[in-house]
């Protein structure tokens, strides 16, 4: 993505999200508690596949994780994907 994106944290709807070329794309969790969140969707419509959104939605969560000090699950398999090939670490259960 060439681009910057504009992302915004809905902390109480528990969502990162960012509108491009009119589309909504977004990365929902639930904060279970206890420092834990588990990132379980993420949404990036067909027009705009392709373009590394979905990657700066969940680098934007993980991020927000780490700075608050929070554990991360990842139910998503995307985000799940996304922390091995990066070396992010995720919950120990």
């Amino acid at each position: 993505m060439s681009e910057a994106l504009s992302i915004h944290h809905d902390q109480a709807g528990h969502q990162f999200e960012t509108t491009v070329d009119g589309y909504r794309a977004y990365l929902t969790y639930m904060d279970l508690g206890k420092q834990t969140l588990d990132i379980y969707r993420t949404f990036v419509p067909n027009a705009l596949r392709g373009r590394g959104i979905a990657a700066a939605l969940t680098e934007q969560a993980l991020q927000y994780a780490e700075e608050m000090g929070y554990t991360v699950i990842p139910s998503c398999s995307y985000v799940e994907r996304y922390m091995e090939r990066h070396a992010r670490h995720a919950a120990k259960l």
